[in-house]
């Protein structure tokens, strides 16, 4: 550093500025736009596609390709576009009702309330679960796909709902309106072929339109569990009875198998004793005859006396049968 006579340093000696000429300007100005360019290209022919999302790639306006999750490459300049759809993710449509952020619901009367078969009418809310199937046909087969879906299931919904009574809508009968509903919606959606699929729908709410009406079906539920209570009882006092039941049917069957048999023996008997006397008259037709008399007398007259007369031809004798009878077996 130097110094001047008063012992101050000079100040510092500065250089003159660098000029740049006009052409070396525009050479930078050009390569500055060009790696803007190049950069700019570089970008838009590339794109990447999430897990949950697949890309319909058009060429001049005509749909091309369809990718899946991963990094694609595209021509630039506006010549490919890539619009990317959400297919693997369940979407909902709610139906007479609105869930809010903060976990609250807000109802929608005009579209829960409807008319059944029976010419009631009930709130029924429903829940709707669906999916888009394609990508290409979601984008360009319609103009608002989730809308049309949305009609559709109000109006499936409405017709099975008007051909059920309201005892069950609003009881037994809801998985049963929840089967036909995605049924008729699924094949619709196959005609409407919009790329949407229908996967799942139920019933989250159904209640008639008044408190009289609701407490009176209150009262309906709580005769029908009663009622329900009252025959298992019953089934259960038959289970117990029936055996008993049983047993004394055995015992009477018994029995009167075993008085049958007797009777038949009896009978056995009787043809016995029949055949017996059947025997003794071919062999003595006249004493038979005459026995089979006296007996027979002596049974349907208790009380009379019977005499025999006894005759040998010259001296006639009559004998009291009572004699014989009361002597027993002398008399046989």
């Amino acid at each position: 550093m130097e110094y001047n006579y008063q012992g101050n340093p000079f100040p510092p000696k500065t250089k003159p500025p660098v000029k740049i000429s006009g052409k070396k300007l525009r050479n930078i100005i050009l390569v500055c736009i060009a790696a803007l360019l190049v950069i700019s290209i570089a970008g838009s022919c590339w794109y990447t596609v999430d897990e949950k999302q697949q890309a319909v790639v058009t060429t001049f306006g005509k749909v091309t390709g369809i990718t899946g999750a991963g990094m694609h490459f595209k021509l630039p300049f506006g010549i490919q576009k890539v619009k990317k759809v959400d297919v693997n993710v369940y979407q909902k449509i709610e139906i007479g009702y609105r869930t809010k952020g903060n976990d609250s619901i807000e109802v929608v009367d005009k579209e829960s309330k409807m008319i059944t078969g029976d010419y009631n009418i009930v709130n029924v809310d429903f829940f709707v679960e669906y999916k888009v199937s394609n990508p290409q046909k979601y984008l360009y087969s319609s103009k608002q796909p989730e809308l049309i879906l949305k009609n559709l299931v109000q109006s499936q919904i409405r017709n099975v709902v008007g051909s059920c009574t309201v005892d069950s809508v609003l009881t037994d009968g809801k998985t049963e309106i929840q089967r036909q509903v995605k049924d008729l919606i699924t094949e619709v959606l196959e005609q409407y072929d919009i790329g949407l699929a229908l996967t799942d729908v139920k019933i989250q709410d159904s209640e008639p339109p008044t408190e009289s009406v609701i407490e009176a079906f209150k009262s309906v539920e709580t005769a029908k569990q009663q009622a329900e209570t009252i025959i298992n009882q019953a089934k259960a006092y038959q289970n117990k009875e029936i055996p008993s039941a049983n047993a004394e049917a055995d015992k009477l069957i018994q029995n009167a198998e075993y008085l049958k048999q007797n009777r038949i023996n009896e009978a056995i008997q009787q043809i016995a004793l029949f055949e017996a006397m059947y025997n003794e008259y071919i062999l003595n037709p006249e004493i038979t005859k005459t026995r089979m008399y006296y007996e027979m007398i002596t049974e349907v007259l208790p009380e009379a006396k019977v005499y025999i007369d006894v005759s040998d031809g010259s001296t006639q004798k009559i004998l009291p049968i009572e004699s014989f009878i009361t002597q027993g077996g002398a008399a046989e």
